[in-house]
């Protein structure tokens, strides 16, 4: 696993190996497991940067589930959030009565989770949660409730295990962060 690598003239530097991802995740499955025992929740993932650790997470967990997509952009290609959330692709299921659980990679503004959980709650779910792998609790500008967090992160733009910089590296099995010329100097 690199140390270091480089995407569209920017340097990144390892920030989560793929072990510690994988073994957060399967805690996680463990805790949505024991939360859900009995019930079959339907995990409704963000595309598209959600997919990989959706995957992960519901194959982590013991219970009978359900999946669903949402695909939401507040992105672009740009580095940080627009403030503007569209709509790409709505829900095929139906959420009335149903026990949702709201997947995403990462919340940093909270304007993505707060359409979703305003979206959701409006078709009158039984219940709802939100599970995240990264959250950027100091680049939040709404501060919405995250049931289940995977990492509290520092403000870094990060890529890899879904991820994208420009649709590019979602494939990496690690995240990586991107280097701080003070910090990081000299590395490689």
């Amino acid at each position: 696993m690199k140390k270091y690598l480089r995407v569209n003239n920017d340097r990144f530097v390892l920030f989560l190996t793929e072990n510690r991802i994988q073994a957060r995740v399967k805690e996680l499955g463990r805790k949505v497991s024991k939360e859900y025992k009995g019930r079959v929740p339907i995990f409704i993932g963000i595309l598209n940067g959600a997919f990989v650790f959706m995957a992960d997470l519901i194959r982590n967990v013991s219970i009978d589930c359900e999946i669903d997509f949402l695909k939401l952009s507040s992105y672009g290609d740009a580095k940080i959030s627009s403030g503007n959330v569209r709509m790409l692709k709505e829900l095929n299921c139906q959420v009335e009565g149903r026990d949702i659980i709201i997947v995403e990679d990462i919340v940093d503004s909270g304007l993505s989770v707060d359409f979703m959980i305003r979206l959701v709650s409006q078709q009158k779910p039984r219940s709802y949660k939100v599970v995240t792998l990264l959250y950027k609790k100091d680049a939040a500008k709404i501060h919405v409730p995250i049931d289940y967090v995977g990492f509290v992160i520092p403000n870094y733009f990060v890529i890899g295990y879904g991820l994208d910089y420009s649709q590019k590296v979602r494939n990496l099995r690690a995240i990586y962060r991107i280097a701080n010329e003070r910090t990081d100097a000299g590395k490689r």
